[in-house]
């Protein structure tokens, strides 16, 4: 596929295990030109997500500017998850020193940097809690226009898995999502309703320890910190939220999809941070997202490999 063709992207996230696969994803997607790279706190805090984010790219062969984000939600407190992540953020194998300095502008003046500066409209993939995302739509509403479309991992139609209506990423920071979700920019939502069903089992993840490259090795050293703590918590598999998010940019027919209208909760004494959908259109209002509800759980692993293949060795 020729330079001229692909797709300019902007990756934003929290690494983060499934975040870093994403983005191992995302960096051998030919149809990809990864434009810049944004770090917001969320799985970890800002300066550890940021290092890990750094590192990501050192490994994949990711050459592009990185810039440090939202250190804190729009309104309340930071959240962070430890029992996943660990305490970098992104334990288990040793990565490789970041290559590439963090750019002294921060992550919303970097994005609209990359649309003001691109011929094409850009696709931002947000695999953390929407904040940088929200900043540049407040800060730069001139610039909505050149987002072709966000597709983001939060939300959960039916269920949460932070609280019992809501998701990490969205409860993190619900007012940032509330902008998002109102702003008219194209959605697609990977929601727990798929990433849930996105599932991994160790006995699926030891064909990448075995593949004779560095980047597999590793996604398979990640999987196995990532799963202690879901196989305590009762999964017999790793669920690989983020990928959903890439994966539903360049492989759609894999998923299935709903044109959907979804309020998000900000007041909420018990609901704060759910994604409120509207299944039958009771309220008459035209969709503002596209909702992944299911996925060919067989074909996403086999893309995970294929992708991971794209690395070297066997």
């Amino acid at each position: 596929m020729s330079e001229i063709n692909k797709r300019p992207v902007i990756l934003d996230g929290d690494p983060g295990h499934d975040d870093a696969v994403a983005w191992v994803i995302a960096a051998k997607c030919e149809e990809f030109d990864i434009k810049a790279i944004t770090t917001v706190a969320g799985n970890q805090t800002l300066e550890k997500v940021t290092y890990n984010a750094q590192r990501i790219a050192a490994l994949c062969g990711i050459d592009c500017p990185i810039a440090k984000g939202a250190a804190v939600p729009l309104v309340g407190n930071l959240i962070i998850a430890p029992g996943y992540h660990g305490v970098s953020g992104l334990d288990g194998p040793k990565l490789p020193e970041p290559k590439r300095a963090i750019e002294n502008i921060p992550a919303v003046e970097l994005m609209a940097k990359v649309l003001k500066e691109s011929k094409d409209k850009v696709t931002i993939i947000a695999t953390g809690p929407q904040t940088n995302v929200a900043c540049l739509l407040l800060a730069h509403p001139e610039l909505k226009e050149k987002i072709e479309v966000i597709s983001l991992m939060g939300g959960g139609l039916r269920n949460g898995n932070w609280t019992a209506p809501a998701e990490f990423n969205i409860l993190e920071d619900p007012e940032a999502a509330y902008i998002e979700y109102h702003s008219g920019v194209p959605i697609i939502m990977a929601g727990l309703d798929v990433t849930e069903k996105a599932m991994i089992f160790p006995s699926e993840w030891e064909e990448f320890r075995n593949m004779g490259n560095d980047v597999a090795r590793t996604v398979a050293e990640w999987l196995d910190f990532f799963f202690k703590h879901l196989h305590e918590i009762g999964w017999e598999g790793a669920t690989l939220h983020d990928p959903c998010a890439v994966l539903a940019l360049v492989h759609p027919e894999i998923f299935t999809m709903k044109d959907m209208y979804i309020e998000i909760e900000t007041k909420g004494e018990y609901c704060r941070g759910e994604t409120v959908p509207d299944w039958d259109n009771r309220l008459g209002k035209d969709s503002n997202v596209k909702v992944i509800l299911d996925l060919d759980r067989v074909r996403f692993v086999e893309l995970l490999k294929e992708y991971t293949r794209k690395y070297g060795g066997k």
